[in-house]
């Protein structure tokens, strides 16, 4: 049983999948940073300084203080239960760039292999068989030894 397993997991996919998560987990740590210490500043700032990570509403008031409160961090130390749609709004752009980047990754890969798979062009020329000169596939005699040929 452990000679299957190291078999299955020193197959080439297998190792590949494993370091294609472990890239996929920093990548989206990369793109969270983006979405909330980048991106959505300065459109919290086109808005009229809006901090999309403290939209929020209480369902209902802490014990340890009573509503209003001034962000999320108040509401959470003062043990409100909330509901975060601003987190939620970050969380939904992080995901559209991570698609988007990885329909981008799957759109090139199809392209090459695409290209790849592409039919070889049929050929035009033939070896006349007395000279070995490059004649045309349809011709009956060669321009080169002027032997006859069977056309090909």
């Amino acid at each position: 049983m452990v000679k299957e397993f190291k078999e299955f997991a020193m197959r080439g996919n297998v190792v590949d999948m494993a370091v294609g998560i472990i890239i996929g987990g920093a990548f989206g740590t990369i793109v969270k940073s983006l979405v909330d210490d980048v991106l959505m500043p300065p459109i919290g700032l086109l808005l009229g300084g809006i901090d999309f990570s403290n939209f929020f509403f209480v369902l209902k008031q802490g014990s340890k203080a009573a509503a209003p409160y001034a962000g999320l961090v108040d509401a959470k130390a003062a043990g409100a239960v909330t509901v975060n749609y601003g987190l939620f709004l970050n969380a939904v752009i992080s995901f559209l760039i991570v698609a988007f980047a990885v329909f981008m990754l799957v759109r090139s890969m199809n392209v090459l292999r695409r290209k790849e798979e592409a039919p070889a062009a049929e050929p035009t020329t033939r070896e006349c068989p007395y000279c070995l000169s490059k004649i045309a596939l349809k011709a009956s005699r060669c321009s080169y030894c002027t032997s006859e040929i069977k056309p090909g």
